[in-house]
């Protein structure tokens, strides 16, 4: 069976370690229809705007797309291609396994932990408002008037929508994804003891939810005592459920336990689409060097043809994976020294790529 994928190989490392993982999917025998298309600051130029609607269309009539990082400017410019993506086809639900590798340099060992963030709406909503804009004005009047503490003047204002329908399905997905995957226990991570609306209808909703699954566990966790029991004791949890804020750190905390952003894969999920993408950055500094590692990506990749219906194929990609890990010598810079404290010896990305494949077969 042919299937439909859109690539998005991004900017920055993306399109090095895309083409890393397109060519360990198709050494996996699984047959796919690639249609490529361009994102980010390369088509800034050519279309005023780094998400055409070209790209949009193709990923809504294919339904499944994976991409490489895109690069979103810090403090000005567009704003971020991800999150337009996860809006414009309400992909509300980024699931991010945390699972040990072999030579991932972490201090702990065995973690299998699965973060499950919600992703359109808390803060990362995008409603803000700069300081002196009318808005700014008439949102003080209203603050005032409703008898809370006023905010400073000349403040740039947030704001951060949470609903109960979008708190009831992020919650109802990960306890579906715990009974569908064998899990144990959901955590709902929240800070309702201090926003007491916002955070407390989330965790109100959760605890609501959890009582429809009786079968799994449940308890829940405000957000920087979940951070600590993180560090701490990492098996202590099996899948978290969080806001969008919260989830953004703390699945870049889980991507910590386990050696970092380069082993860590990602997935967008909604009912019209599914996009997937690895967690870390487009590492503008050694883009074109042929040095970064594609982990991240492939195992992206994996998650993909799980989506696909492909679970064998992926089963096998994840143990070529941990097979070239374990053996430590066709590895990149990043896990040569974690594993010898020097670079030296290491690979490129192809070459790691290479030897997945190799595996493979």
């Amino acid at each position: 069976m042919s299937h439909q994928v859109v690539l998005i190989p991004g900017d920055g490392i993306g399109p090095e370690i895309t083409e890393a993982m397109r060519r360990v999917v198709e050494a996996a025998g699984v047959d796919i229809a690639w249609d490529v298309q361009q994102a980010g600051s390369c088509v800034m130029e050519e279309f005023g705007t780094p998400l055409p609607e070209h790209v949009l269309a193709a990923v809504e009539r294919a339904g499944v797309a994976i991409k490489g990082p895109i690069t979103t400017p810090v403090g000005t410019g567009f704003r971020s291609v991800n999150v337009a993506l996860r809006r414009h086809f309400d992909l509300y639900a980024c699931v991010r396994p945390c699972l040990s590798q072999p030579g991932d340099g972490s201090r702990y060992r065995d973690i299998d932990l699965v973060i499950v963030r919600e992703n359109t709406e808390d803060l990362y909503a995008g409603i803000e408002f700069a300081p002196g804009a009318p808005e700014v004005a008439e949102l003080a009047g209203l603050v005032e008037r409703s008898g809370q503490e006023p905010f400073r003047e000349g403040s740039a204002i947030s704001v951060k929508p949470v609903s109960e329908a979008g708190s009831r399905r992020i919650v109802e997905y990960a306890f579906e994804y715990a009974r569908r995957c064998g899990r144990k226990k959901v955590t709902a991570v929240h800070k309702a003891n201090i926003m007491k609306e916002t955070d407390g209808l989330f965790l109100r909703t959760a605890r609501a939810v959890a009582a429809e699954y009786p079968d799994i566990a449940f308890d829940d966790k405000i957000v920087d005592a979940c951070c600590m029991g993180l560090v701490q004791d990492p098996h202590q949890f099996d899948v978290l459920v969080l806001p969008n804020l919260y989830g953004d750190i703390v699945s870049d905390l889980g991507a910590g336990l386990v050696g970092g952003l380069g082993m860590a894969p990602g997935a967008n999920i909604g009912a019209r689409a599914a996009i997937f993408e690895a967690t870390h950055g487009s590492a503008p500094d050694i883009a074109g060097r042929g040095i970064a590692n594609p982990t991240a990506e492939i195992l992206s990749a994996a998650m993909m043809l799980d989506h696909l219906g492909e679970g064998a194929a992926a089963e096998r990609v994840r143990a070529a994976v941990r097979e070239v890990l374990a053996a430590g010598e066709q590895v990149t810079g990043d896990v040569r020294r974690a594993l010898t404290g020097s670079a030296e010896g290491a690979v490129g990305t192809q070459a790691f790529a290479d030897a997945v494949i190799a595996a493979l077969r």
